[in-house]
């Protein structure tokens, strides 16, 4: 199509809606069309013009990057979306198509009640496991006394020239323990840990006849530290050939501490040894039972006649019973154990046993948190999770192919009319495009009156670009000839 050239030619307007994507024919040897905004400006790896200016070394600009280096065009990686608990849902037109569907649904509901019957379960128990959970057992303390060097026993040296320290008559002895089970019995639970005898004590003393080991030496102890290995047991060795009697002194390591209470307020609240927080709360509900509390003033307690004679005063501030207590408490008493190392002829060794009841942790306390912190079922539950995803979206493909190939056998010609339609403004908002290009890609929109003009507006706009790119050169070239 030739166009006649006008020497009236109206300077184009950017953004006209006739020609919204067209680019404008390619010029020879020129460079690319442009449909205004900014001149043209050759990329860097081009050969700069003759008489554009001093030479320019410029490395061409390589097509491709090197093996290995990521296109920059290459869109990054996205991940999955996450999945939500909607899309395991199958719709209610899917059900009525398919009726056994509602089986799944009705799995699908009492599924939302167990997982929120167990999250409402796993909360209970980290309350619970906050709180110290102990239980009642049996050590079985084993004192065992060995006789060295006895006169009337076989162990004794047989040189007779041998050293008098040497045949001196001494004797051993060694304190054990053993956890018993929940039936008395000592063997060990192998899922248990085992614990050592020292760890279930803050201190041990062991008294000896002063009158036989003197002052200095008739005491053995053993207390506790930051630094404390655990160990088995305790052993003492000491000459003698005669019989010891000895008082040990067992000082338990309770955890949480306990503590032994006033005997007038133990009595009053029935209790003996327990932790600080059981022995205020045992306070509080005696208070409370006995309407102790001042109706007027809240923070106030009046004391009854028990009471008064306990902390010796009338009145009592919430804030003032802790201070009170401090001086109502005190350490827990020993386990005292007297014993007698009996050093006899014909008997060189004797085991005596004691029962002591200790506190140790609940084995429903270590499965409890083996339940919170597992996580081999929670992988399971994921997997299936994942499987039961991808059936449901199958199944909505399905049916979205169903209702493809009903549409299409029901009314072909109006199916792909609609069909073409939608595709187009699927195009048209993918590619960000103006217009209609529906109407776009028919002769007749290209036989209009401001088509003419539109030519003409372009042509102008290239012919200025050159003239603006022919100055400048000019412009260049004079300066360097000055």
């Amino acid at each position: 199509m030739s166009v006649p050239m006008s020497n009236n030619i109206i300077p184009p307007q950017i953004g006209h809606p006739a020609y919204p994507n067209f680019q404008g024919p390619m010029i020879p040897g020129g460079p690319p069309p442009n449909m205004g905004g900014a001149p043209y400006r050759p990329p860097a790896h081009e050969t700069p013009r003759r008489g554009s200016g001093r030479r320019q070394n410029i490395k061409p600009v390589p097509s491709q990057p090197p093996p290995g280096a990521p296109y920059p065009h290459r869109p990054p990686h996205k991940q999955k979306p996450k999945k939500k608990a909607s899309d395991l849902v199958i719709s209610q037109k899917l059900r009525e198509l398919v009726p056994e569907s509602q089986a799944y649904m009705d799995l699908l509901s009492f599924e939302r009640k167990l997982d929120a019957t167990i999250m409402r379960k796993r909360l209970d128990i980290q309350e619970v496991l906050k709180k110290p959970m102990k239980t009642k057992r049996k050590l079985r303390v084993f004192i065992t006394n060995t006789i060295y060097n006895h006169p009337t026993s076989n162990k004794g040296p047989s040189n007779a020239d041998s050293n008098a320290d040497e045949c001196q008559t001494t004797w051993e002895l060694k304190i054990e323990g053993k956890l018993l089970d929940e039936n008395g019995h000592a063997k060990p639970d192998p899922r248990a840990p085992k614990r050592k005898f020292s760890s279930f004590f803050k201190s041990l003393v062991i008294e000896l006849d002063k009158d036989m080991y003197g002052p200095d030496s008739h005491f053995v102890e053993w207390h506790r530290n930051p630094n404390t290995q655990e160990t088995d047991g305790f052993q003492v060795k000491r000459p003698g050939d005669k019989p010891v009697k000895c008082t040990i002194n067992l000082q338990l390591d309770y955890q949480p501490q306990n503590i032994k209470l006033d005997a007038r307020l133990g009595r009053l609240l029935g209790i003996h040894t327990a932790t600080r927080p059981v022995i205020v709360s045992s306070l509080w509900q005696y208070i409370k039972k006995n309407k102790l509390q001042d109706q007027v003033q809240r923070d106030t307690i009046n004391l009854d006649e028990y009471l008064r004679s306990i902390f010796e005063c009338n009145t009592l501030k919430f804030s003032d019973i802790p201070y009170k207590l401090n001086s109502l408490l005190q350490q827990p008493d020993p386990i005292v154990i007297e014993h007698v190392v009996a050093v006899e002829p014909g008997e060189t060794k004797s085991i005596t046993h004691w029962d002591i009841t200790v506190e140790v942790d609940d084995s429903l306390k270590q499965q409890m948190n083996n339940f919170l912190v597992s996580t081999v079922s929670q992988q399971d539950i994921m997997q299936l999770d994942q499987k039961i995803y991808e059936t449901v979206d199958s199944i909505k493909a399905l049916k979205t192919k169903r209702e493809f190939m009903l549409s299409f056998a029901s009314d072909p010609l109006g199916f792909i009319n609609k069909w073409l339609i939608s595709q187009s403004r699927d195009l048209k908002v993918m590619k960000n495009c103006e217009g209609d290009p529906e109407e776009e890609r028919k002769s007749e929109f290209y036989q209009k009156d401001w088509l003419k003009e539109g030519v003409c507006r372009y042509f102008y706009a290239k012919v200025q670009q050159r003239r603006s790119e022919l100055e400048r050169d000019l412009g260049v070239r004079q300066l360097n000839n000055y």
